[in-house]
């Protein structure tokens, strides 16, 4: 991919950490946009940013929220990105039950505003998070994008069809390039502690019981995050051309795991690095609101358009995870 200047909202993400870490790595000049909100612990956001700017001079760090119009143009008004990859908004089925407003302002009115930055300042390609969950409940396995997704069950969800529809206007109208990507359940180092298998760890670790909805009967395609970014960049690198200038992918392992089946290879990857035998107590607990049974992608479209193989086993995937885990938290 030719060097360019990249504008990575979310960057003290998780996945924009990752990201931006492998960008850097590519030569680009990465821009990182983050609020730091405190929606999780703002400390490990910050131990990310501080990562990238040891990593290299090339990233340069901007506290901001998408949300702020005035504050986003300023943005792009100084660095002039070439390339724009919208991570930022508001993660969380369950968070958007309890605070739905969060959700409105930023995943809604802030993708709003970095659409309407990229009208006012052209760039190459626009790439933006969207989320299985825009599937909701349906039956039908693995999922396909040509799917229908009329029917979100969280208002989680029904941001980010709202993401898909908004892009694609934009697209026709301005000429702005534009992909999305429905991530399917990224996980590994440095992840996000609201996700299932960060706080699981946690608990388990304190010797507290985790609690395993719907009885353990879920299924999950549990993306490592390595795969993820290798999807994100070879995306980047090829934006769509010709009469249709928006386009949607999924992006996941293409292959569910069992919560139970989950919850023992993570017990196994605990066990290894702390060298003990840890295993969790459950307490199993019915489906919750706005939860999906299973998510399943079918990646065909991007393996044919950009060779995309998800490499890293869940059994890989978790033993990384809490070797990061120990050497960030230490060993208790």
């Amino acid at each position: 991919m030719t060097k360019q200047s990249i504008l990575v909202t979310g960057a003290a993400g998780f996945i924009g950490y990752h990201l931006s870490a492998r960008l850097l790595n590519g030569g680009h000049t990465v821009v990182g946009l983050d609020n730091l909100n405190d929606y999780y612990e703002a400390g490990l956001k910050e131990w990310r940013v501080r990562q990238l700017k040891e990593q290299s001079d090339a990233f340069t760090f901007v506290k901001g929220d998408i949300a702020d119009a005035e504050a986003l143009e300023a943005v792009f008004a100084q660095y002039q990105p070439d390339a724009v990859i919208n991570l930022a908004a508001q993660a969380g089925v369950r968070y958007s039950i309890e605070n739905p407003r969060a959700y409105v302002e930023s995943n809604l009115v802030g993708f709003f505003n970095v659409l309407e930055a990229c009208r006012s300042h052209p760039v190459r390609h626009l790439v933006y998070a969207s989320s299985s969950s825009v599937y909701g409940n349906q039956k039908k396995t693995p999922f396909s994008v040509s799917d229908n997704v009329d029917h979100p069950i969280s208002l989680y969800a029904a941001t980010k069809k709202s993401n898909e529809l908004m892009a694609y206007t934009y697209a026709h109208l301005y000429d702005i390039p534009c992909t999305g990507l429905r991530f399917f359940t990224v996980y590994g180092p440095a992840g996000r502690p609201d996700m299932a298998y960060f706080s699981f760890t946690r608990k388990i670790l304190a010797g507290e019981t985790i609690p395993v909805f719907n009885h353990g009967d879920l299924y999950r395609d549990f993306t490592y995050i390595d795969d993820i970014v290798t999807g994100i960049c070879g995306v980047l690198a090829s934006p769509p051309r010709g009469v249709d200038p928006a386009r949607v992918y999924n992006i996941g392992n293409n292959k569910p795991e069992n919560l139970l089946r989950f919850i023992e290879t993570l017990e196994q990857a605990l066990s290894a690095v702390y060298g003990r035998e840890i295993r969790a107590e459950k307490e199993f607990l019915p489906m919750q609101p706005g939860d999906v049974y299973q998510t399943y992608a079918d990646v065909d479209d991007l393996a044919r358009d950009f060779g995309f193989r998800p490499s890293t086993p869940v059994e890989e995937g978790l033993l990384r995870f809490a070797r990061w885990y120990r050497s960030y938290y230490g060993g208790a």
